[in-house]
């Protein structure tokens, strides 16, 4: 894929404005359709990519502060409390 997140994200946007409105016939539907969900594969893989680049500091039992890997699904869990 050519684009870069940022525009992909956008497509994906007008993408689903053109779906929402009802007005595109079935066939441009579909093919919409089947951009949107190859986008939101590609801007997926881009945020997982990320997120293992992605350290935090934190500061451990003795007060040094330390990197560990970012742990998304346990930000998720924490965020939902």
């Amino acid at each position: 894929m050519n684009l870069s997140f940022e525009d992909s994200i956008k497509r994906l946007e007008n993408i689903v404005h053109k779906l929402e409105s009802g007005e595109t016939p079935l066939e441009e539907s579909l093919k919409l359709f089947e951009e949107g969900m190859q986008l939101i594969h590609y801007c997926q893989q881009k945020l997982d990519e990320v997120g293992k680049k992605v350290e935090l500091l934190v500061k451990n039992n003795k007060g040094e502060f330390e990197t560990k890997p970012f742990d998304p699904e346990l930000a998720r869990t924490k965020a939902q409390v």
